[in-house]
């Protein structure tokens, strides 16, 4: 696994800052109920890029950094 730079995790960061509304676009983890589509909320993003989510279906998985894509939720 590739670890990103700091840059990269403050770019995250300023990107979702925590309370930002996200929408899942892929997540190949075969033991979530998380589909394309999914939204949450921004927890946290680690050290590690990871960025923690509080998933509308109550779900509390973390996007991994590299595997992971989410974006942020369009507004209605």
């Amino acid at each position: 696994m590739n670890f990103p730079t700091r840059e990269t995790i403050e770019e995250l960061r300023n990107e979702f800052p925590v309370g930002t509304k996200v929408e899942l676009v892929k997540m190949d983890d075969p033991h979530t109920r998380l589909r394309p589509g999914d939204k949450g909320v921004v927890r946290l993003v680690d050290d590690a890029g990871n960025i923690h989510i509080r998933w509308d279906n109550g779900e509390g998985l973390a996007a991994a950094y590299g595997e992971d894509i989410v974006k942020k939720a369009r507004r209605n």
